[in-house]
């Protein structure tokens, strides 16, 4: 057979695009460093540094719907060229919704995860586990990411 064969990247090749800083790299010391692929095109990390280049350390990939359920800031939903988009970040990171249902769903569950984290905070002694609606919340945030 002829024709060209896709190569993954070198690890020094390896690039993610931060909302600050560009283009950044995985440091040579990063466990990560010798990935060259990712399931997710998404990654938090820890540390950033400024050498030849700028670089993160301690990172690790994350999927769509633990970014969408835990990330900062308020997640948004919009139609753009028929398509239901889910937004974070004022638009900084966005996903394509299966649907508006879905779409509204996601949001909705964000909305009780984090009205579930304030009542945790406010009574520290509140098992999670053990109370109706917690149990309920956290057993459908486990559904979905396992199951994504």
């Amino acid at each position: 057979s002829t024709g060209a064969v896709k190569m993954q990247p070198k690890a020094e090749e390896l690039k993610f695009v931060t909302k600050n800083d560009g283009y950044v790299h995985i440091h040579p010391s990063s466990v990560n460093y010798q990935t060259r692929h990712f399931e997710s095109p998404y990654l938090v990390y820890h540390e950033k540094i400024k050498t030849s280049r700028v670089f993160i350390r301690d990172c690790s990939m994350v999927s769509v719907y633990p970014l969408v359920l835990l990330g900062g800031g308020q997640v948004h939903i919009q139609l753009l060229k028929g398509d239901f988009v889910i937004s974070l970040d004022d638009g900084w990171i966005r996903f394509v919704a299966a649907s508006h249902q879905v779409a509204e769903l996601v949001k909705e569950l964000r909305c009780e995860l984090d009205q579930l984290l304030q009542d945790k905070i406010k009574n520290p002694s509140m098992d999670l586990c053990v109370c109706p609606r917690g149990s309920r919340i956290i057993g459908m945030i486990v559904k979905l990411v396992t199951t994504q």
